[in-house]
């Protein structure tokens, strides 16, 4: 827990969460319309902040990429 909020704790975690928004954001995206006009946008950007927020939860207990 040592390595919980240091300046390479946030970068570690602001690229992580970043990469996991955007799996979320896809993952709307490709199951809710078959064409561009047709995705709810509000719904992609819940649904990719709701995984960021899982993410840096997850990221609460260590991460791997920063050593202890």
């Amino acid at each position: 827990m040592d390595k919980v909020f240091t300046k390479e704790w946030w970068i570690a975690v602001g690229i992580r969460a970043l990469r996991t928004f955007a799996e979320g954001a896809l993952a709307v995206i490709g199951t809710q319309a078959a064409f561009f006009t047709d995705v709810d946008w509000l719904a992609v950007l819940s649904g990719g902040m709701l995984a960021a927020c899982v993410s840096f939860l997850f990221a609460l207990r260590g991460l791997p990429e920063v050593a202890e």
